[in-house]
């Protein structure tokens, strides 16, 4: 049995911040943002619309799309760093009641920018195993909840939206997800990380300005540098392992965090501007959901058709990074 990339959907909320509106709020401009970073905007939730309202709404596209009834899914995994509550119930649970499947295995994984690919690993182990058969993969994010918006260094990076896929199973070997690389290095947890509220520093315990230090922080520079290199060598390693080139490649989809890295990396890959998906000046980075919108971009664009050899690559805060080999497989027939 085989584990089938069948659909994705996507949500974003409607409130756009753009880096003329940024420019109002801290010091920076429109020009610093898109030379440094690519992006032009990104979206911004709602104060009462949560992260599992957008994966809710990203998941049902994804099933109707699916060609598999709602009742047919049997598991629902969520990666998200912005859950509805920290640190229970899961969101995934969340996602799942508003979706009507209240009998359904459901949980959260934490695993940053990298989530997607680390939920379509999970999915693929369950579904080779024999355990499942239909899993809801979904990468949802609220992160202006945790992003400082004085701080000119994050609040330029971060939106909200989120982005989901159905993956089934199947005994056509052509529509199987070729392979999953996936991995993490916590001596580099310091690059980029939420330093304080989690039971190592309670946030009740901290005065008012450690409570600053819930929110993101990163070292840009040195965080830049290692993702170029793990990027670029996870990608050689995936497809050496499976005899192929970045000519095999149709859409290279890479975690959408910053032009000057995602263009670092298909350089030095040598891919063509046509295979690579960018999404990062409309949305800017929606950590575990970026790629997931990236390809929902690529659908609903007309240009991902069914057996589209898809190769997905990401890097997050952990250190997280991860990279996919996946035909897109279509609807079940």
């Amino acid at each position: 049995m085989y584990a089938a990339f069948r659909s994705v959907g996507a949500y974003v909320p409607e409130r756009i911040l753009t880096n003329e509106a940024l420019e109002k709020m801290v010091d920076t401009s429109d020009e610093w943002i898109t030379k440094r970073t690519g992006i032009k905007e990104r979206h911004i939730a709602a104060e009462d619309e949560f992260t599992s309202d957008m994966g809710s709404k990203a998941a049902a596209q994804a099933i109707e799309r699916s060609g598999i009834s709602k009742d047919e899914i049997d598991l629902v995994i969520c990666a998200t760093i912005s859950p509805d509550y920290f640190n229970m119930p899961s969101t995934a649970t969340i996602i799942s009641s508003k979706l009507g499947l209240p009998n359904v295995m459901a949980f959260d994984i934490s695993a940053a920018c990298t989530g997607f690919v680390y939920v379509v690993s999970i999915a693929k182990a369950f579904i080779e195993s024999g355990m499942k058969k239909n899993v809801l993969v979904i990468g949802a994010e609220k992160l202006s909840a945790i992003t400082d918006y004085t701080d000119r260094a994050t609040c330029i990076l971060f939106g909200d939206g989120a982005g989901a896929a159905v993956i089934s199973a199947t005994e056509n070997r052509e529509e199987a997800i070729i392979d999953v690389h996936t991995g993490a290095d916590g001596t580099y947890a310091d690059l980029l990380m939420t330093p304080n509220g989690g039971t190592g520093s309670a946030h009740d315990a901290l005065d008012a300005e450690a409570k600053s230090s819930c929110f993101m922080q990163m070292k840009g520079n040195e965080t830049f540098k290692v993702a170029v290199r793990t990027l670029t060598n996870d990608v050689k390693a995936i497809l050496d392992e499976n005899n192929m080139t970045s000519d095999d490649i149709k859409h290279f989809v890479p975690h959408q965090a910053n032009y000057r890295i995602i263009k670092a990396v298909g350089d030095a890959l040598k891919l063509k501007e046509e295979q690579i998906v960018l999404t990062v000046h409309k949305y800017g980075n929606t950590s575990g959901s970026s790629i997931p919108i990236a390809i929902n971009d690529l659908y609903e664009s007309g240009k991902l058709h069914q057996g589209d050899m898809m190769l997905l690559d990401a890097f997050g805060g952990g250190l997280t990074w991860g990279s996919a080999l996946i035909p897109f497989a279509g609807p079940k027939a």
